[in-house]
């Protein structure tokens, strides 16, 4: 049996490395307090899907264990002890260093017992005006059915004592996530100061109760799970069909409650009981349950002092002011490397190509968009202008479902053309085709990218963008939607390599290929990099590989199921993460074969739901300059010293520690240097070829 790692503990020895940041005393206080928000809000996420998932499996009797030798239930252990552990991290973190921190520098999180008069008077009022008429309490009848609660929502319960019966009954208070959770209170002093919204509502919760007193309160916060999958075989209408299932969350079972650990005794068993919860479900917290509403306090204004210097996005040399994207792209292929080198020309590629008269129709595929998508505003423009536009949207974008099924209305209604995905696949390939008439004849051109055609998040995401009119990977661009809209096989394509049909079998003859080339005493080298690896074909391939002599150099972001350091099955692989202020999402494939290398960006992580259960693309990369760049990426990952952990065999992970005398390598800062550098260079070149008008004598 080959070594497994266990898919959710890597996911949490990942989520460690988050914190490990937060952690660290040379960050910038704001920036630790983001990091620390960030590990909360992957938890909420962790506990819908997979948390969820699992204990699915428990309550339906499933012992099998999965490929690491854990069952279910063992698994659900194993978990909670670990994120028992990390949750006292998270809080001692909070209480005893970022707090006091951040109170020395102005920023002070009060309690209503600090307040002054005049301040109590100001919160009363911000009570009274903007949250008294948005609550609506809720009573607890011992003899009837409890109330439903809203998931990861906060939550005030009330002890109430009527004084003139002596009856003690309880209540709840559900709070609006649209009120937010910071109240500012005005102080005299510069700084900002603030109370949570769950202790102004107890404060004021006898407002809600006339003629009782309010004798105990407790806040608390309930996760439910988010697994819960499309029944397409039943589904007729997709669209309704996820809007059952959005419905369908909102009851679902309570997977964790949050609970602080003074609640008194009584509140803390009406709590457990109202929520259906069993002891295992329940995580008690020293301080505000739901620490990932911290994270709009990290971009407080006024502190920039408390934050890491701005990073902002670089014009790519390869994008020349005044000159169209339709020209840009037809003198040469091009790639951006996001967030160093900016979205834009990608946004201005879908924009341009809604105004311009020549271009006949547009096809996209909708994953995540922002909240205010320019790029669904160029969509519905297009069609408005009588374009054909064809979007692909996936409604199973999990908790993205809302939105898109939003935005897929406001593009029907435009006139567009909506498919939704693919029956019992998730469309998850990034790819943009814009048809062009000139000089009589339809070109095509193709945007095709590692990540979400997203603004937002592509200023914080790595990711690879790549143009391009080249007649092949046009024509396959056309096939793809043509085999995806009109539910035909996605067959062998020219270029693109498409999943779930040929993507992991070409991965696969890609490394077999390496193993044989070592097995001959040839240089043999594997380097890739993925958010995720999980895949066991994949990973026995792997191990085969590194067992012939295949040197393997694996950059995997977060879950790793591969082991390595196993003398006999890895001792040829080197897996590091790399954590900083970016989130590695882009996913590149280098195949050294004999000399001749191969190199591929993707959709695509190494995973079966990947690989089997999605629509996915994988792009060779051919253009020599932009195949060496990218190498050159992919082997720089491996030289930083500071912010990058090696895998241990254990799945736990150590920071590499700076060899004495070497000097610091930050990868994310010389990409973005030398993205900087790039740009500069290149306004000088065009400064430099300026020829300004001299006037006659």
């Amino acid at each position: 049996m080959i070594p497994y790692l266990n898919r959710e503990l890597s996911w949490v020895e990942f989520n460690q490395r988050v914190l490990n940041e937060a952690l660290r005393d040379d960050l910038p206080l704001l920036e630790r307090l983001k990091f620390l928000a960030i590990t909360a809000a992957n938890l909420d996420e962790f506990f819908q899907v997979r948390i969820g998932g699992l204990m699915l499996m428990r309550r339906s009797g499933r012992k099998a264990p999965d490929a690491s030798g854990l069952t279910p239930a063992k698994n659900l252990a194993a978990l909670r002890q670990r994120i028992l552990q990390m949750s006292e991290d998270q809080y001692s973190l909070l209480n005893e260093v970022l707090l006091p921190g951040l109170e020395k520098s102005g920023i002070r999180l009060l309690r209503v017992r600090d307040l002054s008069l005049s301040q109590a008077s100001h919160v009363s009022a911000i009570f009274e005006d903007s949250i008294f008429p948005l609550l609506t309490p809720l009573a607890i009848d011992p003899e009837g059915p409890p109330p439903v609660m809203p998931a990861l929502q906060m939550i005030v319960a009330c002890r109430l004592l009527d004084p003139e019966t002596q009856t003690v009954r309880h209540a709840l208070i559900p709070i609006p996530e649209n009120l937010g959770r910071r109240i500012p209170v005005t102080l005299e002093e510069n700084g900002h100061a603030f109370l949570l919204i769950e202790d102004l509502v107890a404060t004021h919760a006898e407002k809600l109760f006339p003629g009782e007193n309010v004798t105990a309160t407790s806040a608390f916060r309930v996760t439910r799970n988010g697994d819960i999958a499309v029944q397409e075989e039943d589904a007729s209408d997709l669209a309704g069909e996820m809007e059952d299932v959005l419905t369908a969350r909102r009851f679902a079972d309570t997977v964790r409650l949050e609970l602080r650990q003074d609640t008194p005794r009584d509140l803390s068993k009406l709590i457990q009981t109202v929520t259906a919860v069993t002891p295992q479900e329940v995580y008690r917290v020293d301080g505000p349950p739901g620490l990932a509403s911290f994270m709009e306090l990290s971009f407080l204004s006024g502190f920039d002092h408390l934050r890491d210097s701005d990073w902002p996005a670089q014009t790519s040399p390869a994008i020349t002011p005044g000159t169209t994207m339709f020209e840009t792209i037809a003198a040469g292929d091009v790639m951006l490397f996001h967030p160093y080198e900016s979205f834009e020309p990608v946004l201005r590629f879908i924009e341009e190509a809604a105004e311009d008269p020549d271009v006949i129709a547009i096809k996209q595929v909708v994953y995540r968009t922002a909240r205010q998508s320019r790029i669904i505003d160029a969509l519905i423009k297009a069609a408005e202008n009588g374009k054909h536009v064809t979007a692909l949207v996936e409604l199973k974008a999990r908790f993205d479902e809302a939105r898109n099924l939003d935005r897929a209305d406001e593009l029907q209604r435009a006139g567009a053309q909506i498919v939704y995905g693919v029956k019992g696949l998730k469309t998850h390939a990034k790819i943009c085709l814009v048809v062009r008439r000139e000089s009589g004849h339809l070109r095509r051109y193709v945007h095709l990218g590692t990540g979400n055609y997203n603004e937002a998040t592509s200023k914080i995401y790595t990711d690879i963008s790549y143009l391009t009119c080249k007649p092949e990977y046009g024509n396959d661009a056309s096939q793809f939607f043509n085999a995806v809209t009109g539910r035909s096989k996605l067959l062998r394509f020219l270029r693109l390599v498409p999943a779930p049909t040929a993507m992991k079998p070409r991965l696969l003859d890609l490394i077999a290929s390496e193993t044989e080339r070592a097995k001959q005493g040839l240089p043999a080298r594997i380097i890739a990099k993925v958010n995720s690896l999980q895949d066991p074909e994949m990973i026995a391939a792997l191990y085969k590989a590194s067992q012939a002599g295949v040197d393997i150099r694996l950059n995997v972001r977060g879950i790793c199921c591969l082991k390595p350091g196993d003398s006999k099955f890895s001792k040829n692989i080197e897996v590091i993460s790399i954590i900083d202020r970016f989130l590695e999402h882009a996913r590149i494939f280098y195949f050294h074969q004999g000399g001749d290398a191969e190199v591929y960006i993707a959709s695509a992580d190494w995973m079966t739901r990947n690989l089997e259960k999605r629509v996915e693309l994988m792009i060779p990369i051919e253009e020599p300059a932009l195949k060496r760049r990218l190498v050159r990426v992919l082997e720089a990952y491996f030289q930083d010293n500071t912010q990058a952990s090696r895998l241990l065999p254990d799945g736990t992970s150590q920071r590499l520690v700076r060899e004495k005398g070497k000097k610091a390598f930050r990868v994310q800062d010389h990409f973005y240097q030398q993205a900087k550098n790039a740009a500069k260079a290149r306004e000088h070149e065009r400064s430099m070829t300026f020829e300004p008008h001299v006037p006659a004598e």
